[in-house]
């Protein structure tokens, strides 16, 4: 019941606010700062994060379905406060200590300061262990230098979860996390990039040269990186398929509504066999990436291992919501192909689901690995 309750709630929101700004943020590129506010005041930037930290207190699940609402009329504002919360709020809360959690989570969950997942470099994707960046430690702190590319929320973010190497170390390589503030003297942000999908979300390079850090902003350990880092793409990939289902049911409806009102041979498109087949196809599919997100939600909640499922969902769903889109497209026609309908923008959006948070293939590796070592 709280869960209907709490969907419903959001799509309202979703519709009414969103939804209006959605094809212009396509268009322009621009991140919509009062937006992002509003949002805010209603708690998307803390949805897991208990309410003595500022944030919801939601559990996986109503945040998952949060996400996928979202993204039904925004995927790049779904994208948004996915990324923020499932791999930058969580891993705060999750490793950060009570200080970490009171200066730096707080602000992030009452989204004062919008958050970051720095791991992609020039030379490091989907090999998080070919990370280039360094951190060496220096005057009771430590100095980073290198660069992250693809950082999703890096034009509005406040603080940066920052992925590196420490070259000296003599043992096996260590890596490290630090929360690093926009603002820091050494950080510098680059041109937005011109993206296929996600236009509204400002994914940018980050650049640190000389960046001086505190050792209070060492979340977790030191040598802890890569643990974050897997635990965080747990969550993250949950974000990810919740998203990619969002922008598949957007598909669906779209394609039902178009089908009613579209006539060929001086019957409604819907009438057709071929188009009835490839409606179902579409609504089997999303019901089959629907379970499997919210299987791993479950799991999640119950704190039970989930690398497994968590790449199903997010492998399955994102798949779906290519497919989805492709079908939609095709039910469209002509018009389709035009920006006359949003169609177009959920298949250009659909497409980088399967390659963020882990592409497809490495989702497979993932899967298959479980697999060989049960």
């Amino acid at each position: 019941m709280k869960q209907a309750v709490i969907r419903r709630s959001v799509r309202r929101f979703a519709e009414s606010e969103i939804a209006p700004l959605a094809a212009e943020m396509d268009g322009t590129a621009v991140f919509p700062q009062a937006l992002a506010a509003e949002m805010a005041s209603l708690n998307y930037f803390g949805l897991e994060i208990p309410a003595e930290y500022g944030g919801a207190g939601l559990d996986t699940l109503s945040a998952a379905m949060v996400i996928e609402e979202i993204s039904r009329v925004s995927a790049a504002m779904g994208l948004c406060i996915s990324v923020h919360n499932s791999v930058a709020a969580y891993p705060v809360y999750e490793f950060g200590n009570a200080s970490q959690r009171k200066v730096f989570l707080e602000p992030m969950a009452r989204g004062e300061k919008i958050g970051t997942f720095c791991l992609s470099e020039p030379n490091a994707g989907s090999d998080a262990s070919a990370i280039e960046t360094t951190a060496v430690s220096r005057g009771g702190g430590y100095v980073l230098n290198g660069s992250k590319i693809f950082v999703t929320n890096g034009g509005a973010s406040g603080l940066n979860l920052i992925f590196v190497l420490h070259p000296s170390s003599r043992r096996r390589k260590q890596y490290s996390v630090f929360i690093v503030e926009s603002e820091r003297e050494g950080l510098e942000k680059g041109v937005p990039e011109e993206l296929m999908g996600m236009r509204g979300n400002p994914v940018c390079p980050l650049v640190l040269h000389d960046c001086h850090v505190p050792s209070e902003n060492l979340l977790g350990e030191e040598g802890q990186g890569l643990k974050i880092a897997l635990a965080s793409l747990n969550g993250g990939r949950i974000g990810i398929a919740s998203q990619a289902l969002g922008i598949a049911v957007a598909s669906l409806d779209a394609s039902v509504k178009y089908a009613h009102e579209r006539y060929q041979f001086g019957k409604p498109l819907y009438a057709f066999a071929g188009i009835k087949a490839l409606l179902a196809e579409m609504a089997v599919r999303i019901e089959a990436a629907r379970l499997l997100v919210y299987r791993a939600c479950s799991m999640r909640n119950d704190k039970l291992p989930h690398v497994r499922e968590s790449a199903m969902a997010k492998l399955f769903a994102s798949e779906t919501a290519v497919h989805a889109s492709k079908t939609g497209l095709q039910i469209h026609g002509g018009y389709g192909y035009t920006r006359a309908y949003p169609i177009e923008r959920y298949y250009r959006d659909a497409k980088v689901c399967e390659i963020y948070e882990g592409t497809s293939e490495v989702q497979r590796m993932v899967i298959a690995r479980s697999l060989m070592s049960e």
